[in-house]
């Protein structure tokens, strides 16, 4: 169970989760989920004053962006596919820009902080549609990228195994007993290392199909570190999974 505490912000009370993780870049990483939740990772070891006198030291920078995901939060959920809603890719916000056009196609653009559909209609379903389309068509570039990448060092696959793109409700991905990966498109929604991060579950699967402490050794030598970014993933779903 990861440690939780909190600090207060003017009239608010700010609560963080601690990850410890036994491979980290720095002291002390922060991260505010687009649900308004925030984590902290820091090294095995660190004692837990010195992590809250970390925590102060960027709490005016979380008080920011907790207010800013309780904002988006709020304007994302339902999805009405008009100007102004915020969307996702690789980890970053954009808003969509509805335009009109007249006399062709419906297309997707990403421009400049901006997911730009361009369409004939203002129907929210034919843009569900469309932006529908257009992440497919980034996940099925990305995906297929960082699987070649990442099963290059993935000794017991022999090349990267058959997979496709299956849209779920709940799951990010999953692996047949045939062997076959699915991935969810809408995980290119997440940061990159999420990506990576299921890509690595997957792959782990192909030689142990079960949650065993084998397999979670597995996990930790193809992504040292993989459980504060399993938690990152896991404080964006309810976001990333909307449509």
């Amino acid at each position: 169970m990861m440690p939780r505490q909190s600090f207060p912000y003017g009239d608010d009370r700010i609560e963080y989760e601690i990850l410890f993780t036994p491979v980290m870049r720095r002291k002390v990483a922060i991260h505010v989920n687009p649900d308004g939740s925030v984590q902290v990772d820091a090294p095995e070891g660190e004692d837990l004053p010195a992590i809250h006198r970390a925590v102060l030291k960027r709490a005016r920078w979380i008080k920011r962006h907790v207010d800013e995901s309780r904002r988006q939060r709020a304007q994302a959920l339902p999805r009405n596919y008009r100007s102004g809603e915020s969307l996702f890719y690789l980890g970053r916000r954009y808003q969509l820009k509805v335009k009109s056009q007249n006399g062709h196609e419906p297309t997707v653009k990403l421009t400049r902080g901006q997911i730009c559909v361009e369409t004939p209609s203002r129907d929210p379903v034919l843009i569900r549609e469309r932006l529908a389309a257009w992440y497919r068509s980034r996940a099925a570039d990305m995906f297929e990228r960082r699987l070649n990448e990442i099963a290059e060092r993935v000794l017991w696959v022999g090349g990267v195994p058959d997979w496709r793109l299956v849209r779920m409700r709940k799951q990010w991905g999953s692996c047949s007993p045939e062997g076959a990966i699915l991935l969810n498109p809408h995980l290119v929604k997440a940061p990159r290392i999420c990506v990576d991060y299921v890509i690595c579950h997957e792959l782990c699967h192909l030689q142990e199909h079960n949650h065993s402490p084998r397999y979670y050794r597995l996990l930790g030598e193809v992504m040292p570190g993989w459980e504060a970014v399993k938690t990152r993933l896991d404080g964006m779903a309810e976001l990333l999974l909307n449509e």
